[in-house]
């Protein structure tokens, strides 16, 4: 029986031409990280790879909730749509974005849950997650932790070489994952 000419083997690509009886060798993989802006009726979206200091988008949507859906239907939709990503792309880690301090505790509980149920997720899934506030987030993504939402998209467009804006929501995501795999590739 001949060896496979390649197997996927941990973190990289085990390569191996047919017949070959020397050293294996390992190839890099990339980071995958999904990215998750968390909302009751909009959570973005983001899966961004990174290769070196090449970054690209492999997927991003927003999982749109009706009003007045109730609110562990909500959060089910949620967890549903992201298992499916998480099966789908394979992400190494997760990156979530925390909220400013809430002044309505009405919205900041049910924010809390969506959160809850976000990290629920990438917990059933192994997935380590990393919690970036907005601030962290506008400063990895444009150098300026006060930039607005249309210069955060303008940068996620220009990083990820998009021709088209994403929505709003599936930016932030993406913004998101890209922060995290900047910071990661620093530690």
């Amino acid at each position: 029986m001949e060896p496979p000419k390649s197997s996927m083997v941990g973190e990289g690509r085990l390569l191996s031409p047919m017949g070959h009886n020397g050293p294996m060798v390992l190839a890099p993989a990339p980071s995958v990280c999904l990215g998750v802006d968390p909302g009751s009726l909009a959570c973005g979206w983001a899966v961004v790879s990174r290769f070196g200091s090449r970054m690209e988008l492999l997927e991003a949507g927003v999982i749109r909730n009706p009003r007045g859906a109730d609110f562990d239907q909500r959060i089910l939709g949620i967890h549903t749509r992201l298992s499916e990503v998480i099966a789908a792309h394979h992400p190494q880690f997760m990156a979530v974005e925390s909220p400013f301090v809430e002044k309505n505790a009405a919205t900041a509980l049910k924010l809390g849950q969506i959160r809850g149920g976000i990290l629920l997720t990438a917990g059933l899934h192994g997935l380590p997650v990393g919690d970036y506030n907005p601030m962290q987030v506008k400063k990895a993504v444009s150098g300026y932790g006060w930039a607005d939402k249309t210069q955060v998209g303008k940068m996620v467009m220009m990083l990820l070489n998009l021709k088209e804006a994403l929505p709003a929501d599936a930016a932030d995501a993406a913004a998101v994952a890209i922060g995290h795999l900047l910071a990661t590739r620093r530690a």
